[in-house]
């Protein structure tokens, strides 16, 4: 049988060496020296703040342009809804509501309450309308008749592209 013999291992000492005094001169340059490489300056600070600036004015208004465009089809998408409950009430009813008894007159017909546009109007119905046996309307985010981008009119006779 063998025996592993262990093999020491010897640690030579490190010598320190007293603390010298560094002249405060030296001491302040080499300060000096490193703020000015850790920092950056006010000029610096201010360029990268007029990028993100005009990254922003380029990005901000094609977002908001999104969000008109799917209040839109939301507009649309609840005038099809409305549509179909109009369309159950004349199967049951053997007629469209009149434009006196309005869109409440389909209310049972809806899961819920009779929805307000997307920009919080009334939807305007008429019947009959000037289009067919009705008309439902949303003058769009100014609540007006007429107007071109977000202020369009979306109605139930034509689908909003």
């Amino acid at each position: 049988m063998k025996f592993r013999t262990q093999k020491t291992i010897e640690y030579k000492s490190v010598k320190t060496f007293p603390a010298t005094k560094v002249s405060s001169a030296s001491h302040h340059r080499a300060r000096k020296n490193l703020s000015k490489e850790t920092g950056f300056t006010l000029i610096e600070l201010m360029v990268v703040m007029v990028i993100i600036g005009l990254l922003a004015a380029l990005v901000v208004p094609k977002f908001f342009g999104h969000i008109d465009k799917a209040l839109q089809q939301d507009a649309q998408a609840q005038i099809e809804l409305l549509g179909q409950a109009l369309d159950l009430y004349r199967l049951e009813k053997h007629k469209y509501p009149t434009t006196d008894e309005g869109l409440e007159a389909i209310r049972s017909y809806l899961k819920k309450d009779v929805p307000k546009d997307p920009w919080g109007n009334p939807f305007i119905y008429h019947s009959p309308g000037e289009h067919g046996e009705y008309d439902l309307i949303s003058y769009g985010a100014d609540n007006a008749e007429g107007g071109e981008n977000n202020d369009m009119d979306i109605v139930s006779w034509k689908y909003f592209k």
